[in-house]
């Protein structure tokens, strides 16, 4: 019984990317009472296939959809390689140090296209806290002077600033206030 409501949960999981909430978990599992759902996910969390943070949200206690990372692959002089499973990766650990503190946002625009990113690209953003402190030449997520914008973040003598990595457009200075809100973690793409 354990196993069918992991899988169905696991089915939710892939389908949706994101955990079920408790109306959804009474309807996969067809319980009643949300109070039912409680006891199924605390019997998860007891047999180690379910986790729960300090503010009650649940994920696999184990990573689900890890993918195979078979070796390199040149990126210049063209080599000789066998394929062999060297270890399997998770990709959402990967990318996401702290889910509760992260989130995704869209590019829009090319201040950043010599860095890489380009828009329609998804950038992994973790927010600034009492882990997380932005440093200099981190690509920040930052409002300045009332607009929320992405770039590097530079310093000159006492004065910060934010630096986009696209020669055809000029720093950034504040005029009146810089918050920096977030940093950037990662970068994805989809071909």
């Amino acid at each position: 019984m354990i196993d069918q409501h992991k899988k169905k949960i696991q089915d939710f999981f892939t389908k949706h990317r994101r955990m079920p909430g408790y109306k959804e978990l009474m309807a996969i599992t067809g319980f009643k009472s949300k109070n039912a759902v409680y006891k199924l996910i605390n019997k998860l969390v007891d047999v180690g296939v379910l986790r729960k943070d300090s503010e009650g949200r649940i994920s696999f206690a184990q990573p689900i959809g890890e993918i195979p990372v078979l070796g390199l692959v040149e990126a210049g002089i063209p080599m000789t390689a066998e394929e062999s499973v060297l270890d399997t990766l998770d990709i959402n650990a990967y990318l996401v140090e702290d889910r509760t503190e992260s989130y995704l946002l869209e590019v829009k625009g090319d201040s950043m296209i010599d860095e890489g990113i380009k828009e329609g690209d998804l950038v992994v953003a973790e927010k600034v806290g009492p882990r997380l402190t932005p440093k200099v030449d981190d690509i920040v997520i930052a409002e300045i002077d009332g607009g929320w914008t992405m770039k590097y973040l530079k310093k000159k003598g006492s004065q910060t600033y934010l630096m986009p990595a696209n020669a055809a457009y000029k720093p950034i200075y504040p005029e009146y206030d810089l918050k920096i809100a977030a940093v950037v973690k990662g970068v994805i793409r989809k071909y």
